[in-house]
């Protein structure tokens, strides 16, 4: 298949329906979202939906989220739409919240990984939005990335990454959000944030009227559990705000390319680093640009990453769980 890149600006119907095309042929088509460019399949055709994991490199039991147009899509894809979760879509969709129910018979296996419950949602994207309403049906994306690395905010992350096994890349721009959606258990009564992201834990109780859990743990596998994940090629070091210049000269002086994640509070320090990055003191800014930072990090040369997770409040959640499956144990090579 001929690939394909829309520039951003003015969504360029013919540049859609080629990517619908490529959707109905079995073919992977990257796309923005608000949150982070998605790797896009068909979620009703398994086969479709394998490409997305062979490309990623991603294991077949780690669920997709299926991606809709809009709200009045759900009863195709879940078997049973609770009361909450029907606030909760007409409280923030289209926006960067994913909701988990029950698997519905049209939504294929290799998409839930083998679970019977399905994540959908209706991104807050133009581009998004005009591919999903002229296909009309669901489109399973994970990042588009390799599994387990940083997650791609703009079109050209995409290409760098995974160039010549995606069929179609939708250029819409950088995402507006810059760090996935929050993941919401809403199978039973007692609804769970099983990770945090561009829906607050705040923004929900209040939508709500009652507060949420946040588990250590679940039963139900959702994207981004793994220990490391969003990981850049730099080892992350995490530490306490007031200790992060210490660590990065200490590192520094025992011979490694130090990156800096700076914060707000030290932005006029002087840091002996190979490289530092002022964090933005506003969190919808330090969550926009945060896989940015990452990658400059690494195409710098940096060997090591040293940075302090914000405080768990607002998108300062999402921040900091982010950094801390950044800095997990990686595999061995």
């Amino acid at each position: 298949m001929t690939r394909v890149t829309v520039r951003p600006g003015d969504i360029d119907s013919a540049a859609i329906d080629r990517a619908v095309g490529v959707l109905h042929g079995g073919g992977l088509v990257a796309f923005p979202t608000e949150t982070v460019y998605g790797l896009g399949a068909n979620a009703a055709d398994g086969a479709a939906v394998a490409r997305v994991f062979q490309a990623k490199g991603r294991p077949p039991s780690h669920p997709l989220i299926v991606h809709l147009a809009g709200a009045e899509q759900l009863g195709d894809w879940v078997a049973h739409v609770p009361a909450h979760a029907r606030l909760l879509a007409e409280r923030f969709w289209p926006g960067p919240l994913t909701l988990v129910l029950r698997r519905g018979g049209r939504v294929s296996l290799e998409t839930t990984g083998g679970l019977e419950t399905v994540a959908v949602r209706v991104p807050a994207h133009p581009v998004a939005l005009a591919l999903l309403s002229a296909f009309g049906g669901g489109i399973a994306a994970p990042s588009a990335n390799r599994f387990g690395s940083v997650s791609p905010t703009t079109a050209g992350h995409v290409r760098a990454e995974l160039d010549g096994a995606v069929d179609v890349v939708l250029d819409g721009g950088p995402c507006s959000v810059g760090v996935e959606s929050t993941i919401v258990d809403a199978t039973g009564e007692a609804l769970s944030i099983l990770r945090p992201g561009g829906v607050t834990r705040e923004d929900l109780e209040a939508a709500l009227g009652r507060p949420l859990a946040v588990p250590a743990t679940s039963h139900i596998r959702v994207p981004g559990q793994h220990p490391s994940h969003y990981a850049p090629r730099a080892r992350v070091v995490l530490v306490e705000p007031d200790k992060v210049i210490a660590e990065a000269e200490r590192a520094q002086g025992s011979g490694h390319q130090v990156g800096v994640l700076l914060p707000p509070a030290f932005a006029d320090a002087e840091v002996k680093a190979h490289a530092v990055v002022e964090l933005p003191a506003s969190m919808p800014a330090y969550a926009r640009e945060l896989y940015a930072f990452l990658r400059e990090l690494d195409q710098r040369g940096c060997d090591l990453i040293v940075a302090s997770p914000p405080a768990e409040r607002g998108l300062g959640a999402a921040i900091a769980n982010r950094l801390r499956r950044a800095a997990g144990p990686r595999p061995a090579m």
